[in-house]
């Protein structure tokens, strides 16, 4: 059986002045601020392209309604997700 991982905290440098660690903190903001930037631009893409291949589906006589119907009473229930600090 594989051992969990300890759930690791970020915890201050008890070397470091207030300032580096304010700095440390407000560069990880920045750098996190970027990347969710960059994830509602992908998603963004992604989301016009499955306009489009809904268009052509639907010039295609499929009904996708229809069938997402048919595939959520089919599915099994889902388990609730798991809470992030868990998957730390």
């Amino acid at each position: 059986m594989a051992e969990k991982k300890k759930k690791e905290e970020i915890k201050p440098d008890v070397n470091a002045s207030k300032d580096e660690q304010v700095g440390f903190h407000k560069g990880s903001l920045s750098t996190l601020a970027k990347e969710r930037q960059e994830l509602a631009r992908i998603l963004q893409i992604v989301e016009q392209l499955m306009q489009l291949h809904i268009g052509a589906l639907k010039e295609l006589g499929i009904d996708l309604e229809k069938e997402a119907h048919t595939a959520m009473q089919d599915a099994p229930p889902k388990k609730p997700a798991k809470p992030i600090d868990e998957m730390l």
